[in-house]
């Protein structure tokens, strides 16, 4: 089955390039098209795509609240690749706290779009964990979150929970962290679980937010 996509973004020419490039892939599909965040939730509804590419900032409902929405409202939503033009935009951090998966620059080279797209809709790794990283380093608050503090010593992860932790924030795949611990992937897959489900995280990218904002991990 291929993934499928929806794309999102006021500019037509952007919805035309990632549509060309996306397409070009036999393992890709583009289900629908819209010019507003004001658009997903009824297309999301009637399309199901696996992948939203959702522009952060549009005229009526930017990426940030389309994701707030879509997350609240739809049962089991798609996973949200934010697309934007600068990486250290605030914008991009504040939809990734609202539960995006990830970004993409919309001057990415067409290889680097159509990975990005694989990774998201697979989920197993931090697309672009180096740029996560910055984004926490200027607008996470150092470890000086005090919700995301309290919320992280309320997880009581174990040690080796906080192992997996640590390398995902690093953007190690499952089959990297496994190699790393000497531990099967099953046994990985296990431990990301019981990281999400303590700290409530959708994905690994929030729960990889919630390491940077609460201390646990360092940005760097």
């Amino acid at each position: 089955m291929p993934v499928t996509v929806l794309l999102v973004d006021d500019e037509p020419l952007v919805r035309a390039g990632l549509r060309a490039v996306l397409e070009a892939q036999p393992d890709i599909e583009v289900v629908g098209e819209a010019a507003d965040g004001a658009a997903v939730i009824p297309l999301v509804r009637q399309l199901r795509p696996d992948v939203v590419a959702m522009d952060v900032r549009m005229p009526l409902l930017d990426g940030i609240e389309a994701t707030r929405a879509l997350l609240r409202t739809v049962d089991e939503p798609p996973r949200i690749l934010v697309v934007t033009t600068f990486e250290n935009d605030e914008y991009v951090y504040e939809a990734l706290r609202a539960g995006a998966d990830g970004f993409l620059l919309k001057r990415a080279r067409p290889a680097e779009i159509v990975h990005a797209v694989r990774l998201i809709a697979e989920g197993e790794s931090l697309l672009f964990p180096a740029s996560v990283r910055q984004l926490a380093a200027e607008h996470g608050e150092g470890g000086g979150n005090r919700a995301a503090r309290a919320a992280m010593e309320q997880a009581r992860l174990t040690e080796r929970e906080g192992e997996v932790l640590r390398l995902m924030a690093r953007g190690l795949s499952n089959a990297e962290i496994a190699a790393r611990l000497v531990v099967g992937t099953e046994t990985v897959k296990s431990h990301v679980s019981a990281v999400l489900a303590k700290l409530g995280a959708r994905d690994r990218t929030q729960a990889v937010i919630a390491a940077y904002e609460s201390g646990f991990v360092a940005p760097g």
